[in-house]
């Protein structure tokens, strides 16, 4: 396995996302070849990750991946030189269970890894303050790997000085600390960062993040923190089979949230991605065996998603004989209507009852275990799928049977079950893997 870090927080909003950044293209222009992995069930940041790495990252999920699956996914590092993995929200943050703080945590991958944590604090508001603030997340945990901390939004040279004094006192290594910098920030949307490939100018604000981290952070110091567990020899095996052979993907800025481990493990099964744009108003390939409509912002493009007439007949001429899936945004287009955020109702393909509302938005989000009352292609009834759900549609109507029994992380059932009709499938949850435990 390849040696690493990880960059985590507090909490969310502290910019972290602008140092890991920073980090892949500071250490990508030194000449390293830079593995990024993005913790936690996350469809935005990867594609970040990927424009400043020029690798493709992949998620690690404490939760909805077994320790098995988590380790084959290390193998993606093969052939770089390091690892840098971005957590998600606080480092503790995850589900509660028996005997540690928190399941599918960014802690509980840096653990099984054994990739230090860099801690990035903002430390607007506060001086010798944050030295509590680190020394408490580096002690919290017996076991984990805690390298230091990178100081974010620091207000002049005084402030500085205070706070590496402090952390000095309290033992913590400081690799650097980072002004504020009102103009270095990503344009966000309600399911987080606007997408990557929507970003206006993203490689010259990716160089301005590089920049500030080479000028304010110790990279050798960072680079000479890393670490890993051992040097497993695994073999990267699906733990969700493909649903077709042939399987043809809508992919667009509509549709664009279907998770990279899974494209690359049902590769690696033999099944053959088909990509194709609805935005462009192109129908699915005929000779695909099955057709997946990920999740994505079908809600903002809702109107021209209903005049595309070409995408939209071909859909339901291939639903006719063929299995089509959708989830989250995918499923909402496969349903009668979608009502954007101004109101307005737009057709959708009809080929599921669902109705659906983002007039009255409503956040649903959390893990979910799923157990399939129907098939998803060639993944049979009964299979049990871990994902996650995260949006903000309401539902109007869903007259269609229910596609599965759902459970959030606690065992509580959950209402959102998906729906099927005839050939036809959807659901709101994202699924990671099968599971196996």
């Amino acid at each position: 396995m390849t040696p690493g870090i990880l960059i985590a927080a507090p909490a969310s909003g502290t910019g972290k996302t602008t140092v890991m950044l920073g980090l892949l293209r500071a250490f990508r222009d030194r000449g390293l070849t830079v593995q990024p992995f993005k913790c936690g069930p996350d469809y935005i940041d990867p594609a970040f990750h990927l424009a400043a790495a020029g690798r493709e990252s992949f998620n690690l999920d404490g939760w909805a991946m077994d320790g098995a699956m988590i380790d084959a996914m290390g193998l993606e590092a093969r052939g770089a030189d390091l690892v840098i993995a971005e957590g998600s929200m606080g480092l503790f943050d995850g589900v509660i269970q028996p005997g540690a703080y928190s399941n599918g945590s960014s802690a509980s991958i840096a653990r099984r890894m054994g990739w230090p944590v860099v801690l990035v604090i903002d430390a607007s508001g506060q001086a010798q303050s944050a030295a509590a603030t680190a020394l408490g997340f580096a002690s919290l945990e017996k076991g984990l790997p805690f390298a230091g901390v990178i100081l974010n939004r620091v207000n002049s040279p005084r402030h500085e000085s205070l706070l590496r004094d402090a952390m000095a006192r309290a033992g913590i290594t400081v690799f650097g600390c980072l002004p504020r910098r009102s103009d270095l920030v990503l344009a966000e949307r309600h399911l987080g960062l606007v997408q990557a490939v929507e970003h206006p100018s993203l490689e010259a604000a990716i160089g301005d993040y590089a920049a500030m981290l080479s000028q304010h952070v110790d990279l050798d110091a960072i680079r000479g923190a890393v670490g890993m567990v051992g040097t497993n020899v695994l073999t990267l095996t699906a733990h969700l089979a493909p649903p077709a052979q042939r399987i043809a993907v809508a992919q667009d800025v509509a549709f664009s949230f279907l998770y990279p481990h899974l494209a690359r493990l049902w590769r690696a099964e033999g099944a053959e991605l088909l990509p194709f744009s609805p935005l462009a108003d192109e129908a699915p390939d005929p000779s695909a065996d099955l057709v997946w409509l990920p999740g994505g912002y079908p809600e903002l493009h809702a109107g021209r998603i209903a005049a595309a007439s070409r995408f939209l007949d071909g859909l339901r001429r291939f639903a006719a004989t063929k299995p089509v899936h959708g989830e989250c945004g995918g499923y909402m287009v496969l349903g009668e209507s979608l009502t954007d955020k101004e109101g307005t109702p737009h057709r959708m393909a009809g080929l599921l009852g669902l109705q659906t509302s983002f007039a009255k938005r409503k956040l649903n989000l959390g893990y979910r275990l799923a157990t399939l009352e129907a098939p998803i292609g060639a993944i049979p009834a009964g299979t049990r799928l871990r994902g996650h759900e995260f949006h903000y549609s309401t539902i109007l109507a869903q007259p269609d049977a229910p596609l599965a029994r759902v459970s959030d992380a606690t065992g509580a059932e959950v209402t959102q079950t998906g729906s099927r009709r005839g050939l036809v499938t959807g659901s709101f949850f994202h699924m990671i893997a099968e599971d196996r435990r």
